[in-house]
């Protein structure tokens, strides 16, 4: 069983910058409860999973992933605050980077072990997408509809739906690090 300690050590360098005492320890609770519900025994199965199963990750884990989207959005946000003499639009960065880390936790339900080395999508994948597993995981740990935006909307579950500010940063950091690997399977991508 992956305990609330070991979440805490994998991404500490993120929640430490959540100044919010609770969100960041609601945040450790959803992945502990995602962890738990997709049978994920230990730290090392998460990071030998794959941030998705649409295309080659070339072995960027769910981790890496996370990580990497959440420290993106956060650099979108201090790019705007560096260059803009005056932001448009306030960032809230606690639920930035609280919505970031979550943004694939449903992942841990949705994709599971083939038996064969590989991955596939597990029952309750197939009828519900990461988006909306994570955001009823979020909701059940009783993160704020606000936290809950940015897991349910930061894909194409939020097509034309309203969105708080955090979850435009997290989709297009999230974007960011899946197009081109597509396109580089595509062969699409100019290298």
């Amino acid at each position: 069983m992956i305990t609330a300690d070991e979440i805490r050590r994998l991404f500490q360098h993120q929640l430490e910058k959540i100044k919010d005492e609770k969100l960041r320890e609601q945040v450790v609770q959803v992945w502990v409860t995602a962890a738990a519900l997709g049978g994920w025994r230990s730290i090392e199965d998460l990071q030998r999973l794959p941030f998705t199963i649409l295309t080659d990750t070339k072995g960027i884990s769910i981790i890496e992933h996370t990580i990497a989207v959440t420290e993106g959005a956060l650099g979108l946000a201090e790019a705007q605050l560096r260059a803009y003499p005056q932001m448009p639009y306030p960032v809230n960065f606690d639920r930035l980077i609280a919505g970031g880390l979550l943004h694939d936790v449903g992942k841990l339900v949705e994709v599971q072990p083939d038996g064969k080395g590989g991955y596939k999508k597990s029952r309750a994948g197939e009828l519900a997408r990461h988006p909306i597993s994570g955001a009823i995981i979020a909701a059940k740990v009783g993160l704020s509809d606000d936290v809950i935006n940015t897991i349910a909307c930061h894909a194409k579950e939020g097509e034309g739906a309203p969105k708080v500010l955090e979850t435009v940063l997290i989709h297009q950091a999230d974007f960011a690090t899946f197009d081109p690997l597509v396109m580089m399977q595509k062969g699409q991508l100019i290298l």
